[in-house]
């Protein structure tokens, strides 16, 4: 006989309900047999939910140990024997990081000393304040009392957020012990390997030091914004009091700035660094450091950083140029990556301050690093130099009201073409008298319109690399016209003259019309690759073909991009720097390779168009070959309203770029690229070039 199937019940409740009425629940067995297949039923039901994801988390930390071990298996014994190194030979000293810098010149003369005087204020662990060390472990490391040095949690919960939010969420897993790593014994490029030697030496630092030794350490070498390390140097700085007299709001305030040192830089952003505060004491009272009473009190404190920045020191010219080559050096050794072209406006402003935050930390070693600067620096020479810009622009001495500084201003930087080194660089008219005069270094600091300088670099020399010659005809056309909205500018005519009577006699309606057939993208993109650093998305238009650009230039990049028609259009990294030697005695600087930029053909020709120039063109009247029969090339330039003149031109030695102007832009009466500028660039020149022979490019036979 068929047996009639049982009625499936929608629920174990309503199978316990029925079994109740027909009486088959003898003494709730029945009933327990039921909510035992419940039980079983759900977790069967929540491991058929979660176990493909469990097994494909599992399947992917397998995939990755497998990934890490072919890939670094070889790496990871150099990597363990470069942590234990590290750790065996460190004492105390290791950290104590306040080195004295020393900076020479081309002749290994001392120049500059840069020290923080960071002995005096160490503090040993039983001097730190204990809201300090409270606040820290609060926020950047809650389990520093217990980890290994690593907090292997902290890892696996930033990766999942990091995959979950598909890149959204980078947050760091570092250790305090890590960070200290990182800074005393590793740079700070982003990399795998780097975080695997973090990672060893942490642990293997947890083992020989003590948790306060440790702390005591990290306290001391953190960075405090503006060069400042250190708990006790920061108080004094930004307080006027030392670290035992602080209070918990200022103490937490202070906590705030190692995080990000340029973004919580208190003297620039201090409601940011108020902001951090507060998270930090909120994260104290979860913790339990401190009671909801004493957070709201600290929250509601009103606190004011000393008015008067603390200044790491003025220099003259050539050394604070020497501090920003090591500086940037430093940058590109630890992994930052430099960038000169960009998407949008939004783009350019989030790059530079990602630089700004990685200069002043490399800055801030520079000053605590121990280091050995050699340079190409040629003091001598710089010393003249200076003298030949003073005495050009003596003329006027009309002074700034709050600064004293003069407001007639001016900038020169040489490059040696055999070397493609700078060896002077005046940053503007000096000032002994006012020690804030070499705050700020035209030479590099200091971007400003090019005028008709940056045609042979954007317009002619990309120009000439197509199917232009010097005798090519153009027509030196009605800009005006030609930047009226709808205008076809390739259908405009005018006065018809060769590209090298174009550039003689620098005809603005020329490059224009040259600039618009070889289009600004293609123009542009030769001083991209020569490193000019401030080139954004507005400045792709025709206006950059008679130097209308959003930021500018300085006389480095503009001497660099000479320098490169010399070279045969190839390109050096233009610097002062010869050789940096770290507390280990090891030269870390190498040079970079040359890159070409124009074809030789393309940059011989403009050299011999910019010879013109100065025999015959708009540099004539500087006279240059009734003073030197070696031959000279160059190029003037005069903004808009005679608010900023340039000459920028070249010997077989020599390149040396000119700037005169004001540093608040305003019309000076005479100044043309073949006035002052020039005056100063011959001068110059003569002087670099005193007692040497007359000889030829070195592509003219």
């Amino acid at each position: 006989m068929k047996k009639r199937k049982r009625k499936k019940r929608e629920s174990y409740l309503e199978q316990i309900m029925y079994a109740h009425e027909k009486g088959t629940d003898r003494e709730g067995g029945y009933v327990f047999r039921l909510i035992g297949g419940f039980i079983i039923d759900f977790f069967q039901t929540i491991w058929m939910i979660v176990k493909w994801p469990l097994m494909a988390c599992f399947g992917i930390g397998i995939l990755g140990c497998l990934i890490v071990f072919f890939r670094y298996g070889k790496e990871f014994n150099e990597f363990r024997e470069f942590a234990d190194e590290c750790v065996d030979n460190s004492t105390e000293d290791t950290f104590k990081m306040f080195e004295t810098t020393y900076i020479y010149d081309a002749d290994e003369t001392l120049i500059a000393k840069l020290s923080e005087n960071g002995d005096s204020n160490y503090l040993v662990y039983d001097d730190i304040p204990k809201d300090a060390v409270n606040a820290f472990v609060a926020v950047e490391d809650r389990n520093f009392w217990d980890n290994m040095g690593v907090d292997f949690k902290g890892i696996i919960r930033v990766s999942l957020d990091y995959i979950l939010s598909r890149g959204d969420e980078v947050a760091g897993a570092s250790t305090i012990t890590q960070q200290l790593t990182r800074t005393v014994f590793l740079n700070r490029e982003v990399s795998v390997e780097r975080k695997m030697k973090e990672m060893m030496i942490a642990i293997r630092l947890t083992k020989k030091y003590t948790k306060e030794q440790i702390m005591e350490y990290y306290i001391n070498d953190a960075c405090f914004s503006n060069g400042i390390y250190g708990l006790e140097a920061a108080s004094q700085a930004y307080f006027g009091v030392s670290a035992k007299e602080l209070d918990l709001s200022q103490i937490t305030y202070l906590c705030a700035i190692p995080n990000r040192p340029t973004y919580y830089d208190p003297y620039e952003h201090p409601e940011r660094a108020l902001t951090r505060r507060n998270k930090i004491l909120d994260d104290m009272y979860e913790v339990g450091y401190i009671t909801e009473e004493q957070c709201k009190q600290a929250k509601e404190e009103q606190l004011a950083v000393r008015a008067e920045k603390q200044k790491i020191g003025f220099h003259n010219y050539e050394t604070t140029y020497a501090i920003h080559c090591a500086v940037q050096y430093l940058m590109k050794l630890d992994g930052f990556k430099f960038r000169y072209e960009f998407t949008d406006q939004e783009d350019y402003e989030s790059y530079q301050k990602l630089y700004e935050e990685q200069y002043d930390l490399e800055k801030a070693d520079i000053y605590s690093g121990g280091y050995k600067i050699y340079t190409s620096l040629d003091t001598g020479k710089q010393e003249t130099l200076q003298g030949i810009l003073d005495e050009e622009l003596s003329f006027d001495r009309e002074v700034n009201g709050d600064s004293g500084i003069y407001k007639l201003q001016g900038a020169m930087t040489v490059i040696d073409n055999a070397t493609g080194k700078v060896v002077a660089v005046i940053g503007g008219r000096s000032q002994d008298e006012i020690s804030s005069t070499y705050t700020l270094n035209r030479a590099f600091q200091s971007y400003r319109q090019p005028g008709s300088t940056i045609k042979p670099l954007v317009v002619y020399t990309p120009a000439l690399m197509q199917d232009y010659t010097p005798e090519t005809t153009v027509n030196d056309i009605d800009v005006k016209a030609a930047q009226k909205t709808g205008t076809n500018v390739s259908k405009l005519s005018g006065t018809a003259m060769s590209l090298r009577n174009a550039v003689v006699n620098s005809k603005n309606g020329c490059a224009y019309q040259v600039f618009n057939q070889i289009g600004p993208s293609y123009g542009l993109s030769f001083i991209t690759s020569m490193k000019f650093d401030r080139i954004v998305p507005d400045d792709y238009t025709l206006s950059a073909a008679l130097g209308g650009l959003t930021y500018g230039v300085n006389t480095v990049q503009m001497a660099s991009g000479y320098a490169t028609l010399v070279n045969q259009g190839e390109y050096r990294t233009p610097t002062c720097i010869t050789s940096i030697i770290d507390d280990n005695d090891d030269n870390i600087f190498s040079e970079d390779k040359a890159v070409p930029v124009y074809s030789t053909e393309a940059a011989a020709d403009m050299i011999d168009i910019m010879k013109d120039v100065v025999k015959s063109g708009t540099a004539a009247k500087m006279k240059w070959y009734s003073s030197s029969d070696i031959p000279a090339a160059g190029k003037t330039g005069t903004t808009n309203e005679s608010k900023d003149g340039w000459f920028c031109g070249v010997t077989p030695y020599y390149t040396i770029s000119v700037w005169v102007g004001y540093d608040t832009p305003q019309t000076l009466d005479n100044l043309w690229g073949a006035t002052y500028p020039a005056s100063i660039w011959k001068d110059a020149m003569l002087e670099m070039t005193d007692g040497m022979e007359s000889v030829d490019f070195p592509y003219e036979e």
